[in-house]
């Protein structure tokens, strides 16, 4: 459902455009970009899923919750990682190389704008995404969701790596 969703930032309240996903619905197609400038549709990726959406990945919080889920993602062969952030896919390139992020997929919402609007994670007053997750199975269906309340928190790790 489409609504104007509210979460804070750095503890100063703002604004989530778009489509709130929420259980049980079909996961909201979408377009991003990888790090060769090339267009990725969501329609394209199979199996077990989970999207992180994330402000930057340029940030400390950022920075951790990557690393945590490269890291998980070794565990579940079965399932593959989406991080997504408003980077330039230069910077998203620069900062994995250097971080050492391999199991993970880095993608950028920066051209198309889509996910952020399909899934409801565009902050209306910043132009960046919110931290969320959402967990999607074989089959296309939302199968967790967790919008951050604070966009600077950590998400519930735990309960995402449950449901797969």
């Amino acid at each position: 459902m489409t609504v104007r969703m509210k979460v804070n930032f750095k503890g100063t309240e703002v604004t989530l455009q778009g489509h709130h996903v929420e259980v049980g619905e079909s996961a909201p197609d979408f377009n991003v970009v990888d790090k060769n400038l090339q267009t990725v549709k969501a329609s394209s990726f199979q199996g077990k899923r989970i999207y992180v959406s994330v402000p930057s990945v340029d940030t400390s919080v950022c920075d951790m919750e990557i690393r945590r889920f490269n890291e998980e993602a070794t565990k579940y062969k079965d399932a593959k990682v989406y991080v997504i952030s408003m980077d330039l896919p230069f910077a998203q390139q620069r900062w994995c190389g250097t971080s050492g992020v391999a199991n993970v997929e880095v993608l950028s919402d920066y051209k198309y704008r889509n996910f952020g609007q399909n899934f409801g994670t565009y902050i209306e007053e910043l132009g960046l995404l919110t931290r969320a997750i959402f967990v999607v199975d074989a089959n296309d269906e939302v199968i967790y969701v967790e919008y951050c309340e604070e966009v600077g928190n950590e998400p519930n790790y735990e309960a995402a790596l449950a449901v797969l």
